[in-house]
């Protein structure tokens, strides 16, 4: 159970793409953790060096300063790489909606630009991250593989076009791609600030300082809220799973849901606070329930998710009341 159990070759070499990033440098800090060389790069629009700072003087860690729109860029970070990890992409289903162009050239031209220069350097698997968005407007619940409605954002395309890429590169050029659905990754190094921060970061994040967040919607809508360190397991079983998961995606989650408000409750009981939120509009683009049917990838990737929300939730605050408490700025 988990990811402490995985383990690689003596000097396999990962590349982590968005590694200044939320999840990216989670999954360095894991890696690095557990002695393996690691290549990360970021071109910092939405990471933050803090994330990665206390690595830059590791010697198994290189960073690289750089686009992954750059094809040049590319070809240079897949140089000697056995295994990417493909974190690097614009989020936000609100703003896709109002800059569609941006992530077409993130997500999309960057995606394809990793394949191809990981395809290049002959390197052995390719995981990347896809996203639950890709289901759009399909109103079966648990959400399963194959069972996708019309996307509903830029956003959800992008990801569904990187899933079509992935598996056109595994059956045509022979570079075996993993997509991984992320539902509603929460935990440390999340930025709680911005428009279109995530809900858990800006929820603990205000109320740490005795502000109002704002709910959007009625706070009735659910979500399968997963734990970082589950996508850390997620992506590390993925390079090692069977041939027979290659060209496909997998849902990554817990496999259970919360509701806005009953998060908003928990997240209050576990700061000790009493602070009456703001109800705001629904967000565009949203959709009013989500929950991941988990068991392609536990058959396919041996995923077996060791942190429910509860517990990641206890975590992930006590992380934040270490590093927003005047600490640090995210």
């Amino acid at each position: 159970m988990g990811y402490k159990n995985i383990n690689f070759l003596t000097g396999t070499k990962f590349l982590v793409t968005g590694a200044a990033g939320f999840i990216g440098s989670n999954i360095v800090n894991a890696l690095l953790n557990k002695g393996y060389k690691v290549r990360g790069i970021d071109n910092f629009s939405t990471g933050n060096i803090d994330n990665i700072q206390k690595h830059l003087s590791n010697p198994n860690f290189e960073f690289v300063e750089g686009d992954i729109r750059d094809f040049d860029t590319c070809k240079v970070i897949c140089t000697n790489i056995d295994y990417v990890l493909h974190q690097a992409a614009l989020g936000s289903v609100p703003r896709s909606m109002k800059q569609p162009l941006i992530y077409e050239e993130n997500n999309v031209k960057g995606t394809a630009n990793m394949m191809e220069a990981a395809r290049i350097s002959h390197v052995k698997r390719f995981i990347y991250a896809s996203s639950s968005s890709v289901y759009g407007d399909s109103p079966n619940l648990p959400k399963v593989e194959g069972d996708e409605g019309n996307l509903l954002s830029p956003y959800a395309l992008t990801k569904k076009i990187n899933e079509e890429y992935g598996k056109l590169y595994t059956d045509i050029y022979g570079l075996e791609c993993i997509g991984l659905r992320y539902f509603n990754v929460f935990g440390k190094h999340q930025n709680p600030n911005g428009a279109y921060a995530a809900v858990i970061p800006k929820f603990v994040s205000q109320l740490l300082v005795n502000d109002s967040p704002t709910i959007n919607g009625d706070g009735e809508q659910s979500r399968d809220f997963t734990y970082i360190d589950n996508v850390i397991e997620a992506n590390l079983k993925a390079c090692l799973a069977p041939y027979e998961a290659c060209g496909k995606s997998f849902n990554i989650a817990y496999g259970d849901r919360e509701n806005l408000m009953d998060v908003y409750r928990k997240i209050s009981t576990l700061l000790g606070k009493e602070i009456t939120p703001i109800f705001g509009l629904n967000r565009e683009g949203d959709i009013k329930h989500s929950i991941a049917d988990i068991s392609e990838a536990r058959n396919l990737l041996d995923y077996h998710p060791e942190y429910d929300f509860t517990t990641g939730l206890e975590l992930t605050i006590e992380w934040y009341k270490e590093n927003l408490l005047g600490v640090k700025s995210y």
